[in-house]
């Protein structure tokens, strides 16, 4: 089905299922990796790596979210400028985005791998516990120019109408990281770095395959001479900062709750926090693949002026991101040992007593957090990044930094519960953005139907 078709004419319903399905299976098929990364490097590599994997982890981030703050932000003006039928604007961002991309990959990665020790030694760390996560981060950031693209041409994928094809890249990047995670570990008896090698071999791999059919012009999108102008770099990065700004900002939340944390409760407390960011790193990939997929037929119908369909359509994914986020709370809550052994099988019982807690308290984080989540998806593909953005980045680090200060007595049972009230304070402004929202676009219809009496 050509992307026309898909996005403005398939029933709002049957839209939802076409394009979030998939895109949750290839965040699920993500977030299994990311699973099993992390029993990898707990059970083959033992404790003290795992808590080197999650200390070096914000950093990695980090390292993607240039990439993903040009890849998110060029995909919605792409999506609305297809919508109005402007084929080659849409053509000149996509070319102009991916080149941006790679000479950012080419920066940042150099700065990363020159900076890593001093960044860990920052963080508190010494010793060979150090040289793990320093290790782990250098893999990464040299892999930068060719791997951090990946998550942008997903996005070009999708909004090309490609959506089958995207899941079963994603499918294929996990299934290739973890079985050449396996070999390395496993077999080779590579250290951490082999576990970062695995994965970034994998996004390489699918990168070349995910760009195959765009150097062949098989889809709609086309690479074409680019011409770099200021009000597209402008719109590129006022569209990604909320994915941007989410990325720093829970990185630079996650750097100061391992400070933390290393101070209350030292390296256990570290690999109990691990645990929950896995968690986290399951639950939320599937929440954004389901919003994620629907943006470009959201963005598509906005820059047509099709507001109804807009409301339709996000309707099915704030309901779909509800059912999904309660039933994860019900599950965490219900079998928080079972998902401790799974990482460290081998914890004596005061480790799994304390994560267990942990966990317990955490589950109660998804009672609210889908309609946040939902929210600012909602607002990116509408090019409304502002209201996104303060969503964004509230979430990812005004709440929390706030309430560390405010559940600091607590000590690490406070950090815990950091979660639930964050995601609490988010939905009551999520509530404020889309009451601001609506009354944003009664007004577009009103001036809307005015102009259509003067005709």
């Amino acid at each position: 089905m050509d992307s026309k078709t898909l996005f403005l004419n398939t029933p709002p319903k049957k839209l939802f299922f076409i394009a979030s399905i998939p895109g949750a299976i290839s965040m699920l098929a993500s977030a299994f990796y990311q699973l099993i990364d992390g029993i990898f490097v707990g059970q083959i590599l033992g404790s003290t790596c795992f808590a080197a994997l999650n200390l070096a982890m914000p950093f990695v981030i980090i390292n993607f979210a240039l990439a993903d703050l040009i890849g998110a932000g060029s995909s919605v003006p792409i999506s609305i400028s297809l919508g109005k039928r402007q084929e080659k604007e849409a053509n000149n961002i996509f070319t102009c985005a991916c080149l941006m991309i790679v000479m950012a990959g080419i920066v940042v990665g150099g700065i990363l791998f020159a900076a890593a020790p001093m960044l860990i030694r920052l963080m508190g760390a010494d010793g060979e516990f150090a040289k793990m996560a320093v290790q782990y981060l250098r893999v990464y950031a040299l892999s930068s120019p060719v791997t951090t693209i990946l998550f942008a041409v997903d996005n070009y994928l999708r909004i090309c109408g490609k959506i089958r094809s995207s899941m079963f890249l994603n499918i294929l990047m996990s299934v290739l990281s973890a079985v050449l995670e396996f070999l390395f570990l496993f077999v080779f008896h590579w250290g951490i770095w082999g576990a970062a090698l695995a994965t970034c071999s994998g996004m390489f791999i699918c990168v070349v395959l995910a760009f195959n059919p765009f150097f062949r012009g098989k889809l709609q999108l086309r690479f074409c001479r680019p011409h770099f102008h200021f009000k597209m770099i402008r719109q590129i990065i006022a569209c990604g900062s909320p994915v941007f700004l989410n990325n720093i900002a829970g990185r630079i939340t996650s750097i100061l709750m391992n400070a933390v944390l290393l101070r209350f409760g030292g390296e256990s407390a570290v690999s109990i926090y691990g645990i929950l960011m896995y968690v986290e790193g399951f639950i939320q990939p599937l929440l954004y693949g389901m919003c994620d997929s629907l943006q470009p037929a959201v963005g598509y119908n906005w820059g047509a002026g099709n507001y109804p369909r807009v409301r339709a359509i996000e309707k099915c994914c704030f309901t779909a991101s509800a059912i999904l986020s309660l039933l994860s709370a019900a599950v965490i809550f219900l079998i928080p040992r079972q998902i401790t052994t799974l990482f460290m099988g081998s914890g004596d019982a005061n480790f799994i007593a304390a994560a267990v807690g942990a966990l317990q308290l955490f589950s109660l984080t998804y009672l609210t957090r889908w309609f946040s989540f939902a929210t600012q998806s909602y607002m990116t593909a509408v090019e409304k990044p502002v209201l996104a953005s303060l969503i964004s980045l509230s979430t990812a680090l005004v709440f929390p930094v706030i309430l560390i200060g405010a559940l600091w007595p607590l000590n690490l049972t406070g950090i815990w519960l950091n979660f639930v009230g964050t995601s609490l304070l988010a939905g009551i402004l999520s509530v404020i953005v889309l009451i601001k929202f609506k009354k944003h676009v009664f007004s577009i219809q009103q001036a809307e139907a005015a102009q259509y009496q003067e005709i």
